[in-house]
């Protein structure tokens, strides 16, 4: 078993290189399209998947890509299985596993993720197809009262629960823990709150003997609510989400792959920087594991329109390869300008 999680994570952790999250549900991506007047439909899916799947040059800065399970079966313009075409240059492919979130009894507005019923038995198809890593998000809204103790326990429970089970099939898991944007919170309350999270999310990882050398974390950074003004700086950013990584997260793991969360591309690509000039020597890898942030313009670009499919993936290109400066903390505002 070791073996096979071991090279996967080498791959994922590869110098300059980070992770895209192209794992959309189809109500998800279907809202994002939407609001471009694009049709979703399995065919555009299709077409916007391998549109990001293809760009030439991508390999040199992404080192996995989140599918979601209806593009695992899922082909390229020239009828190469999307998996194949990922994997054939270099790039590992993954697979969201959860199944969303609903309400959970006994803790008003927390929620919890569904999905560990026959999680094995998925898994064990996902692998067949290609798949070599999984991905599972629990989410924490913060307010006055929330999360709450049993969300912060029963959410740390089942993400680790998960965890085993993709180890025990030689998957490695990525676990998400993701503490919202949402809201007119400080930045003091989002440390407050990712703190109890980590610290549960570890002590759950700890009982169910899950590797941490065989993990990917993919958290969110420290920031206050989206609607909260004035913005934190990056520095600010930066130096609060270190602070709270150092005192929760074991220097076992070897990537932190941050999520970003609804902040705006050039935002995340900012405080990432910031965080990688700030610890240059940090114990783990501090990297991107961007949905939106990495997708927004490529989307926007292309509009549905076969004609746009180049300059989406320069647009696409464009924004992983500022984030892999960033992953090595030579991002800057300039170079953003000259790209």
């Amino acid at each position: 078993m070791p073996t096979e999680l071991r090279a996967t994570i080498a791959k994922l952790v590869t110098p300059g290189k980070g992770i895209l999250a192209a794992d959309e549900s189809v109500p998800t991506i279907t809202k994002r399209f939407n609001a471009l007047g694009i049709e979703s439909s399995e065919e555009t899916r299709r077409a916007y998947r391998a549109l990001l799947s293809t760009t030439p040059g991508i390999e040199d800065y992404v080192a996995g890509i989140i599918l979601f399970e209806e593009t695992l079966g899922q082909k390229a313009d020239d009828g190469t299985p999307l998996v194949d075409a990922l994997s054939r240059r270099g790039i590992v492919p993954g697979i969201k596993v959860d199944k969303g979130t609903v309400a959970l009894p006994g803790a008003p507005g927390d929620l919890i993720t569904q999905g560990l019923d026959g999680l094995g038995e998925r898994l064990k198809a996902y692998k067949e197809k290609g798949a070599r890593f999984a991905k599972w998000r629990e989410v924490y809204a913060i307010t006055d009262r929330n999360p709450t103790p049993l969300g912060i326990e029963a959410n740390a429970e089942v993400l680790a629960r998960y965890a085993a089970i993709c180890q025990e099939l030689s998957i490695v898991p990525i676990v998400e823990p993701e503490v919202l944007i949402d809201g007119d919170h400080t930045l003091e309350r989002c440390y407050e709150v990712s703190d109890a999270v980590l610290h549960a999310v570890f002590r759950a990882l700890h009982r169910h003997r899950v590797i941490l050398e065989y993990i990917v974390l993919k958290p969110n950074m420290v920031l206050p609510g989206k609607e909260r003004l004035p913005k934190a700086s990056s520095e600010e950013v930066a130096r609060a989400t270190l602070a709270l990584l150092r005192r929760t997260v074991p220097a076992a793991v070897p990537s932190i792959n941050f999520l970003s969360g609804g902040q705006s591309s050039v935002d995340a690509t900012a405080h990432l920087n910031a965080m990688n000039v700030m610890a240059p020597n940090a114990p783990w890898v501090l990297s991107f594991s961007y949905a939106r942030a990495l997708q927004d313009d490529a989307m926007r670009t292309w509009a549905g329109r076969k004609e746009n499919v180049a300059a989406a993936q320069s647009a696409f290109h464009r924004r992983a390869k500022m984030n892999s400066l960033a992953r090595h903390g030579k991002w800057n505002a300039a170079l953003e300008k000259a790209a």
